[in-house]
């Protein structure tokens, strides 16, 4: 199952897309399916039809994995 991820690119704005497996500590590229901005529109610099983009590890400032609406129901402990 694709985990939705945002990419922090030095010097750009973040991108989504998902990804099948989070990188490993010793990866050197991330593979991104879907990528796209924030908003939903098209990265003006890739092609129209770009399905999957790998980046460079040494360009990311950080990786935030977004949870599932699974995820998001999950009642915790509360206390009141």
């Amino acid at each position: 199952m694709p985990i939705t991820v945002v990419l922090h690119i030095q010097n750009e704005d973040p991108v989504m897309g998902e990804v099948n497996d989070l990188p490993a500590p010793g990866d050197s590229l991330v593979s991104i399916m879907n990528p796209r901005r924030m908003d939903g529109k098209d990265l003006h610099y890739l092609t129209e039809n770009v399905i999957n983009v790998l980046w460079p590890v040494h360009r990311l400032n950080f990786i935030e994995i977004i949870p599932t609406r699974e995820e998001e129901e999950l009642i915790g402990f509360v206390r009141e």
